[in-house]
């Protein structure tokens, strides 16, 4: 007897899980541990992934809706669905060819790179791969300010669209698993963009990610020093309304909501509990992108749902990475496809354009006996 629809699946990985999986037993316990662990007691990493239970979908029923559309626009940049990968640095600790695979599986699925500052592969490296999806520079507003300047003049001389500012890591988080693996960065691994620097240049620009003795900048000097780039920028690592306000006042023309993976501070809100906030605050004035523990499609419709324009990948992207370079990131994006899609339809919504805050309402709560 013929089955009327085939789980079959003929890809290597028939579930996102089976690519985590697979991303597991490739790398070894240290290097694990730095993709998968989180800050302080892990509360704010677990917290991700659990806000997301928290929400229930409203489907609308006999809608005569055709096969929906996932295509959007993010600062100008067209995606054939709302995803963006993050910006996550030593790459080549996860796959020797680290962000040239990850750029060029998103130029096959029409999604768009953040190319990071402490990457394995500069810039123009990544971009050569595939330009049509390294579309945005992520910087570290901080430390020496003419490196930043000149990082600022490159990026728009490469050809990028936008940049990303990673704003909540002026340090990097108190993350035990590394120290109880005792377990640090190969400095090679993060000096894609600076391969001709000495080690007292590179203490001076990526040194401040691990020990930082200078002020963090204030908005005002952030507004300042991005005033001369003719890119937009997007504030990552926002968590509240009023920092959202200050992010748009500053210059930014775009906010993405996240808590850095709960790799930063921990005990913060989940990045999806922040989210509503930082909608009712800035939204319908610039876009909004959220990251921190998503997972599967359904993550990335109740996303959209509450607000958010797009999504971004981190850990699922390098997690894909690690598990199988570029054929598995291009599974991970044709798995998330069918996923979002099959939601939106069971959903009745046309279009990811569709989503609105009354398909979703919080889970009734479950109180114990």
């Amino acid at each position: 007897m013929e089955t009327f629809v085939s789980f079959a699946s003929a890809g290597t990985f028939a579930t996102v899980g089976e690519i985590y999986d697979a991303a597991r037993a490739a790398l070894p316990p240290e290097i694990w541990d730095f993709l998968d662990g989180g800050a302080g007691g892990e509360q704010t990493l677990r917290a991700n992934r659990a806000a997301f239970d928290r929400w229930t979908l409203r489907p609308r029923l006999m809608t005569g809706v055709a096969e929906p559309d996932l295509s959007t626009t993010f600062l100008g940049i067209a995606l054939s669905m709302p995803v963006l990968t993050s910006p996550f640095g030593a790459d080549r600790l996860l796959h020797p060819e680290g962000h040239l695979a990850v750029a060029r599986a998103n130029a096959k699925a029409g999604v768009a790179s953040m190319v990071p500052e402490a990457g394995s592969f500069s810039w123009e490296e990544v971009t050569t791969a595939a330009p049509a999806a390294a579309r945005i520079a992520q910087l570290h507003p901080m430390g020496n300010v003419a490196n930043f300047t000149a990082m600022l003049d490159r990026a728009a001389d490469v050809g990028f669209a936008a940049l990303c500012l990673t704003l909540d890591c002026p340090s990097a988080g108190w993350r035990e698993r590394n120290m109880r693996n005792r377990f640090d960065v190969d400095v090679e691994t993060v000096s894609g963009n600076y391969p001709h620097a000495t080690a007292e240049d590179l203490a001076d620009t990526l040194g401040q990610l691990f020990i930082r003795h200078e002020p963090v900048w204030t908005w005002d000097e952030l507004a300042e020093r991005t005033s001369s780039s003719p890119l937009p920028w997007i504030a990552k690592g926002v968590l509240t309304g009023p920092d959202a306000v200050r992010a748009v006042r500053a210059g930014a023309a775009a906010v993405l909501v996240s808590n850095h993976g709960g790799r930063q501070l921990d005990a913060v809100p989940a990045a999806l509990e922040a989210l509503p906030e930082v909608v009712a605050a800035v939204g319908g004035t610039v876009p909004i992108a959220l990251d921190s523990g998503i997972r599967r499609g359904s993550d990335v419709v109740k996303a959209l749902a509450l607000g958010a324009d797009v999504v971004v990948l981190g850990r699922a992207a390098a997690m894909a990475l690690a598990a199988g370079g570029e054929e598995a990131l291009a599974r991970l994006h044709e798995l998330l496809r069918e996923e979002i899609s099959t939601t939106i339809k069971l959903l009745g919504a046309a279009s990811v354009a569709y989503l609105d805050p009354s398909m979703i309402t919080p889970a009734p709560r479950v109180t114990p006996w």
